[in-house]
């Protein structure tokens, strides 16, 4: 889906940007998951998406499908689609569109080539074979 994957200093700066948002949306769904005795089916689907996205962006796994994830998370916060946990990171609207800008940003860039995307899919040496003398008759 990415046609390179960066590495030095670019790829240093999308690892940070996954981070930041792997960690966030990762405590967020922990936020949920400890108060998992008030929680509904679908609070409890949330809470999941959370944690598991959450992963993923740390490792760098499914970036572009995980970054909607956790947009989807941060912007169920910013507009109260479900019921907020007792510890809420983005009480803010603020906190929320931040993090969600950070989700578009890294589906937009791709994982950077410390990522297990890379990894998986990133740089291949491509061998030519030596062509061989055309015969004319």
């Amino acid at each position: 889906m990415f046609p390179t994957f960066p590495s030095g200093w670019p790829g240093v700066g999308l690892l940070l940007l996954r981070l930041a948002l792997g960690l966030t949306v990762g405590a967020y769904g922990i936020a949920y998951v400890s108060d998992w005795r008030h929680l509904g089916y679908v609070t409890w689907t949330v809470s999941l998406l959370a944690l598991a996205s959450g992963l993923s962006l740390l490792i760098g796994y499914l970036t572009p499908l995980t970054g909607a994830l956790a947009g989807l998370t941060t912007l169920n916060s910013a507009l109260s689609w479900f019921p907020a946990p007792n510890s809420n990171l983005f009480d803010t609207g603020l906190a929320a569109a931040l993090a969600t800008v950070i989700a578009v940003a890294i589906i937009c860039l791709g994982p950077g080539a410390f990522s297990l995307d890379a990894r998986l899919f990133g740089r291949r040496e491509i061998v030519i074979p030596s062509s061989s003398p055309s015969s004319k008759p």
